[in-house]
C-alpha cells in the first residue's frame, strides 16, 4: 500500500493530460481551494473519525474539483444536506454527485477508527453498491471516465452493477442460515433479527457488489452491524385490508 502514490499524486498528472468526455469534447477541470491545518482540524471534528495522512494531504491540495462527474467535493460541504440516506451510512462523508439524485459516500459509521471504503447510492434502482476501497482509487477511476477508451469502474457500478444488483439481489443469505453461520459477527447479528430479515455481507465485496435497499419498497427496514459492513433488510410486515384502509398495523 505505501507503493500506491497519493491521491494528491493521481491528481496532479491527471490534469496534465488531454481530458475529453465520452463525445470528444474537452473537459478543463478546476481544482477547489485547499484547507489550513486548522480548518482541516475542524472539518475533521465534524467526523466519527479523522481524515487519513493522505485525506489530510488533499485537503492542503484541494477541497474539491470542478468539472468532473457532476460534483467532486473532498470535505462534502454542499453535498451532505442532500443526501438524505443517512439510514443506510450514518456519519458517511457523500463526496460526489451524479446529477440524478445519487452519491458517492465515504463509509465513516459510529464506532470507526478509520475511513472505510467508498459507496455509490442510489435510489433508482434502490441499491447501494461498492465503489471503491479509498478516496485514491475513487479519483483514478474518476480521470479514467475522461481518458479514451473511457474505461471506468465509475461507469461500470452506475450504469450497469446497479441493475445487476437490483434484478438478481446476490450475495443475500437468510436469517436462518445466518443464525447457523460459522462466521461470528454474522451469528451476532442474525440473533437481534427476526425471520423478515435478510442478510447481506459486504466485508470481502468485489467491487460493484452491494445491497437493494428498498427491494421491499419505501417501508424496507434496514438494520447494520456497525461498524462492519454487514446488512440486513426485511420486508416490511403484511397488513390486511382494513389496516391499509384505516392506516392500522
Amino acid at each position: 500500500m505505501d507503493d500506491l502514490p497519493s491521491t494528491r499524486q493521481v491528481i496532479e498528472p491527471a490534469l496534465k493530460q488531454k481530458l475529453v468526455d465520452e463525445d470528444g469534447k474537452p473537459v478543463h477541470p478546476r481544482l477547489l481551494p485547499g484547507l489550513t491545518a486548522q480548518e482541516i482540524d475542524a472539518f475533521a471534528a465534524t467526523l466519527f473519525a479523522p481524515p487519513p495522512a493522505d485525506v489530510r494531504d488533499l485537503l492542503t491540495f484541494c477541497t474539491g474539483i470542478d468539472g468532473l462527474l457532476d460534483q467532486l467535493d473532498f470535505t462534502g460541504k454542499d453535498l451532505r444536506e442532500g443526501f438524505g440516506l443517512d439510514f443506510l451510512l450514518p456519519g458517511g462523508l457523500p463526496i460526489a454527485h451524479d446529477g440524478f439524485g445519487n452519491y458517492w459516500v465515504v463509509d465513516i459509521p459510529p464506532g470507526a477508527d478509520a475511513w472505510g471504503p467508498i459507496y455509490f447510492c442510489c435510489h433508482d434502482a434502490p441499491v447501494m453498491l461498492l465503489q471503491a476501497a479509498t478516496i485514491g482509487q475513487f479519483v483514478t477511476e474518476v480521470f479514467k471516465m475522461y481518458l479514451p477508451p473511457h474505461q471506468s469502474l465509475i461507469n461500470d457500478v452506475h450504469d450497469d452493477r446497479l441493475f445487476e444488483v437490483w434484478r438478481k439481489n446476490p450475495g443475500v443469505i437468510s436469517r436462518a442460515a445466518a443464525a447457523a453461520s460459522p462466521d461470528p459477527d454474522i451469528r451476532t447479528f442474525a440473533s437481534d433479527l427476526d425471520e423478515t430479515y435478510e442478510v447481506i455481507d459486504l466485508r470481502d465485496a468485489p467491487i460493484g457488489m452491494g445491497l437493494s435497499w428498498g427491494r421491499y419498497g419505501p417501508r424496507t427496514e434496514v438494520k447494520r452491524f456497525s461498524p462492519k459492513p454487514i446488512f440486513a433488510c426485511a420486508r416490511p410486515p403484511k397488513t390486511g385490508l382494513l389496516s391499509r384502509l384505516f392506516g392500522r398495523s
